[in-house]
């Protein structure tokens, strides 16, 4: 009993990473680069801040 309830959420996460894509390398760049690009803009945002003290 206790194997079969190991193994149910990890069967129901990887159905759910194949049904909405968020599996693909592709999905994984965007989300990336998105991260990157927020991180950017919190030191672009820190960095003016300073200057302006």
């Amino acid at each position: 009993m206790s194997e079969l309830l190991t193994t149910v959420p990890v069967d129901v996460a990887d159905e759910v990473l194949a049904t909405t894509g968020i599996g693909s390398p592709l999905a994984w760049q965007v989300v990336s680069l998105l991260a990157l690009l927020s991180a950017l803009v919190v030191l672009v945002r820190w960095w003016l801040h300073q200057r302006r003290r």
